[in-house]
């Protein structure tokens, strides 16, 4: 038995054809899934990138093993928290990684015998191409015993460059995505969070100014990665190994594509954000062409593995094992998932079949209320804080909430890390002072035109006086 895991980064359900998307944006993740199981509720622990896979190896919550923040300079992973490719190589198995995630945390190198890492020290993602090939070249190395190969794939990512002849088809033919007549994008070129997002994004793609030209280029990326998959598939078939590989394929977190005022990035514990993929195959173990309806997350990777190799562990797991799903007809205990982010902002979730509850503690760059209330099962997009009308509820979900984190301790880690400030918001001080510009200042009045003038040419005698406006969630 080999097992591939497969980290889609960045990739939202919704934006799947296997998912409900009404474009072609995967079709052969559509074959994948048609052979395996789909998991339609699958829901992240942790987010964004660095505490999503921690929990993905782990099989804790973040509140659990202490790693609740992406960009917080944690000195080590907890040795006494279990680590999936660890328990993989002591069971016997070959354990290799192509991937970058050491570059952010040193424990992802954890456990690996082969570690393939094709950043360089400042790059932020790796093309997809590139990461099927070093795949597919390791596969045909090492695929005559038993092994665990984790591929972890950038696209999706921002800053959404995919090979030409892959978003062209999601975009309108004749319209021109730098119509200076338009100005749908001056509320992102206008947002607290502008002055990292003009280096990391809006610079690599030039004066855009049609958002739906990014939500195209956004898709393209998902066509491009859904040819490295099919790459990265065949290449089983070739070997003569795809009957009894485990191929496992999940998102680390979705994006949000300007819903709730985000532009283009994986923050708030919203749908576009925090319901993922979730595509399970294995012809000799799983039966084809099931859909599982029950809330699963991340976290529930681990265990699912440990089961099918007799794995047992003494140190605790937060997952459950999927086995009874993936069989079919067994009984499922969960009914609700809990949710937690801390880089952007810091805010905790419950989501149920027919609500959702987000306590936010610190809102960073975002404007956001310190509670929300959703029916989710009526208002999908999020767009009706019931906090006022249903105090009640909201009250039962605060307490609830308050209980799941104290049972971890009595010292909740995501606290000491608000008090000193959110990574995302010291680095976003740490951008604006480079120019010459305190976080404070910033936050008073934000300008495109005005940071632009002061990262790129003369600074302009008196800053823009009209702040742009913002709308509620």
């Amino acid at each position: 038995m080999n097992i591939i895991l497969v980290s889609l980064d960045t990739l939202r359900s919704d934006r799947l054809t296997c998912y409900g998307y009404d474009k072609a944006t995967t079709p052969y993740l559509d074959t994948i899934a048609s052979q395996g199981v789909r998991f339609a509720e699958a829901y992240v622990s942790d987010i964004p990138t660095e505490v999503a896979h921690t929990g993905l190896f782990c099989g804790r919550w973040g509140a659990a093993s202490g790693i609740v923040s992406h960009g917080h300079p944690y000195p080590a992973l907890p040795k006494n928290v279990t680590w999936l490719p660890e328990a993989l190589r002591r069971a016997g198995l070959t354990t290799a990684a192509v991937d970058n995630l050491y570059q952010l945390k040193s424990w992802f190198a954890r456990g690996f015998r082969y570690y393939v890492n094709m950043a360089s020290p400042h790059q932020r993602w790796v093309d997809g191409a590139d990461v099927t090939q070093e795949a597919v070249d390791w596969l045909r190395q090492h695929y005559r015993t038993p092994f665990f190969l984790f591929v972890h794939y950038w696209d999706p990512h921002s800053p959404y460059l995919p090979p030409p002849g892959y978003f062209e088809q999601f975009y309108p033919s004749g319209r021109d995505p730098f119509d200076p007549a338009r100005h749908d994008m001056d509320r992102a070129y206008n947002h607290l969070a502008y002055p990292f997002f003009k280096h990391h994004h809006y610079d690599l793609l030039g004066p855009v100014t049609d958002p739906e030209y990014l939500s195209a280029r956004y898709d393209g990326e998902v066509r491009y990665l859904d040819d490295q998959l099919q790459r990265l598939d065949q290449t089983l078939v070739e070997l003569g190994i795809w009957q009894d590989t485990w191929l496992i394929l999940l998102a680390d977190h979705g994006e949000s594509l300007t819903e709730h005022d985000i532009f283009w990035d994986h923050c708030g514990l919203y749908q576009p954000t925090v319901h993922i993929p979730l595509i399970m195959r294995w012809p000799a173990g799983i039966p084809a062409g099931g859909t599982v309806s029950e809330f699963v997350q991340q976290i529930d990777v681990l265990p699912t593995i440990y089961e099918a190799l007799e794995i047992s562990t003494a140190e605790p797991v937060d997952g459950l094992s999927l086995w009874p799903l993936l069989a079919g007809g067994g009984r499922w205990p969960r009914d609700r998932v809990y949710l937690s982010e801390c880089a952007w902002q810091a805010a905790r979730g419950i989501r149920t079949a027919s609500y959702k509850y987000i306590e936010t503690l610190d809102a960073g760059v975002y404007e956001r209320p310190p509670r929300e209330l959703y029916r989710v099962s009526q208002d999908p997009g999020e767009t009706h804080n019931l906090i006022s009308a249903e105090p009640d509820l909201a009250g039962r979900f605060a307490e609830e909430l308050r209980a799941w984190v104290a049972q971890w301790g009595e010292s909740d880690p995501m606290l000491p890390i608000v008090q000193n400030g959110l990574p995302f918001v010291r680095r976003m001080d740490q951008i604006l002072r480079e120019v010459g510009v305190s976080w404070e200042t910033w936050k008073r009045n934000p300008s495109r035109q005005w940071y632009d003038a002061m990262s790129g040419g003369p600074i302009p005698e008196e800053q823009p006086t009209k702040k742009p406006t913002r709308g509620g969630h």
